[in-house]
This record gives structure tokens, sequence and C-alpha cells, in this order.
């Protein structure tokens, strides 16, 4: 692993292990601001609890593992969209920076919602970081190119092959016919 990924990594993932562990120490800090993208959400999909506290609870919980382990270089391409995941409603629900009327609160939120955007940036740069190994398209492509060849060397082997098989059996079945 390169001295770069090393680094960077926990220091990527320090913000959610730090900021999922307050959410889900202390959800009702959250919930209130959180309501505005939980409610249209757990609206449409069944399968998430109505509780908001809950919800950041559970936002917090993925935040934390998926923290942990692309901090520990396990599993980070996961962990990274996993993050990824959590960061898009906590940043619509936190940084609301168009809502806000006094300017310096507005320019606040601002710099917080492009911070996030920017965290967000370096969490999908992660989740396509192979790590220095060609990734599973890659190696996929690169055997269909192998077998593509190996399937032109097989055809003209047969070509070169049966040329002079086509010739001997043409003499043996003229000599056999006199």
């Amino acid at each position: 692993m390169s001295l770069l990924r090393l680094a960077g990594r926990p220091m990527l993932a320090s913000m959610f292990v730090t900021g999922g562990l307050h959410a889900v120490r202390s959800p009702q800090d959250a919930a209130p601001t959180a309501e505005a993208v939980v409610r249209p959400v757990a609206d449409r999909v069944n399968a998430l609890p109505d509780d908001t506290e809950q919800l950041v609870r559970i936002n917090g919980a993925v935040q934390v593992a998926g923290g942990v382990l692309l901090g520990l270089g396990r599993c980070p391409r996961l962990a990274a969209l996993a993050l990824a995941a959590t960061l898009v409603p906590t940043t619509l629900a936190a940084h609301r920076f168009w809502e806000e009327e006094d300017p310096a609160a507005r320019a606040r939120q601002r710099i917080h919602f492009f911070k996030n955007l920017s965290m967000l940036g370096g969490l999908l740069v992660a989740a396509d970081d192979t790590g220095g190994a060609p990734s599973v398209v890659w190696r996929g492509r690169h055997a269909a190119r192998g077998l593509r060849h190996d399937a032109r060397l097989v055809r003209r082997s047969v070509k070169v092959a049966a040329g002079p098989a086509g010739a001997a059996g043409g003499v043996l079945g003229k000599v056999s016919r006199h």
C-alpha cells in the first residue's frame, strides 16, 4: 500500500467516525435538522423506520462502520461508497444554505455544503481506487482480449493445417479410385 493511501484513508475517515459516533450517541441533536430530508424519503421508502432519531442513529452507525473500515483499509471501496451514501442526506439536511436569510449564516452553511461536496468527491475517488491492482472490469476486458487472440490463433492453425490435410486427402481419394 502506498504511503498516500496509508495516511489519506484514515484522514478521510476521521470525520465520519467522529460525526457518526455523535449521531449514534445523541441523535436528538441532529433529528430536527434531519427532519426536512427524512420525512420525504421515509414516506416513499416503506423499509425505513418512521422515527427520525432512529434514522439519524442508523446513518451514524453506517458512518462509524464505514469510517473504521476505510481508515483500516478493509473493504475500502465498499466503505467509501457506504460513506458517500450517508453523506448525501447529511449534507442536504444540515447545510441548506439556500434557505438561510442571514448572510453570515448563509455563508457558513455554503462553506459546509461545499466542504461536504469535496469530501463526497474524495470518497468517490477512494471508491474507484483499486490500490494499484487491476480492477475487475479491467481483468474481464483483458481476459476477453486474450480469448479473442487465442481464437484467432486457433483459426489460423486450422487453416494452415487444413491446406495440406485437404491436399493429402485429395491425393488419397484419387489413389484409392484407381
